[in-house]
């Protein structure tokens, strides 16, 4: 399963961060950061999430207001939102 973050959609209400340690606050850029991820070529930052991190991640996804979280598991199908 991993963690696909569009930090350019990212308004910054930081519910993502209140759900899941994956995500951090950036106070400066008024945006979420997905700690470890790494960045594709579209801007969108990817993670593995950590076994027993599933739901962390999946609730990360669905409190965020404007879907810039999505979940993918393993076989590339789209979980949440």
């Amino acid at each position: 399963m991993r963690i696909e973050f569009d930090r350019d959609a990212c308004i910054g209400m930081f519910q993502c961060v209140a759900e899941s340690d994956a995500f951090e606050r950036d106070e400066d850029a008024g945006k979420a950061i997905l700690v470890g991820g790494d960045e594709s070529e579209d801007g969108v930052v990817t993670l593995d999430v950590p076994e027993g991190d599933e739901l962390d991640a999946k609730f990360a996804a669905r409190t965020c207001p404007v879907d810039a979280i999505r979940v993918i598991d393993d076989e590339g199908e789209q979980v949440v939102p």
